[in-house]
């Protein structure tokens, strides 16, 4: 079962948050805060939505989301940041139902696309999207600045 994050799913996101960055070798790029988390997904100002995956009563996996817009498309479009599985629950279907329901949110809000990013190395969640119909645009590179290059680029 997939169903909505709530206020008191924060803990549990943020544990998600970080398995996944463990599991992507990212942990040295987490600054994680609950506040923010909590601002950011259910806020006056909420940002970002995320859903949950349960076998059962156990919370097994996430997806968070937040809208974007296409100036080519003049559209809303939906951006998928994180998806993930616990270890011992992949490969029983939640991811794709995780998937399945994040893509019927952009359909809900009329989004033009869903779109999201897969570290070159992860050939599993590589294939697992291009089975359920996603590109690979190889020819787009992610830009960046954060940290001290964002300040010193707003500065000048």
């Amino acid at each position: 079962m997939v169903r909505p994050a709530n206020a008191a799913d924060v803990p549990l996101l943020l544990r998600c948050i970080r398995e996944l960055a463990r599991y992507e070798k990212l942990e040295h790029m987490l600054e994680l805060d609950a506040e923010r988390l909590d601002n950011a997904l259910f806020g006056p100002n909420a940002c970002a939505f995320a859903l949950i995956a349960e076998d059962g009563a156990e919370p097994v996996g996430f997806a968070l989301g937040f809208a974007t817009f296409s100036t080519f498309k003049t559209n809303l479009c939906l951006h998928l940041e994180d998806l993930f599985v616990f270890e011992p629950h992949r490969g029983k279907g939640h991811g794709l139902r995780l998937l399945r329901a994040v893509a019927a949110e952009a359909v809900r809000r009329g989004a033009s696309r869903l779109q999201w990013d897969v570290l070159d190395w992860n050939t599993p969640a590589i294939e697992f999207y291009e089975a359920q119909g996603a590109s690979l645009l190889r020819d787009w590179r992610i830009c960046r600045l954060d940290g001290g290059a964002l300040a010193a680029l707003a500065a000048r």
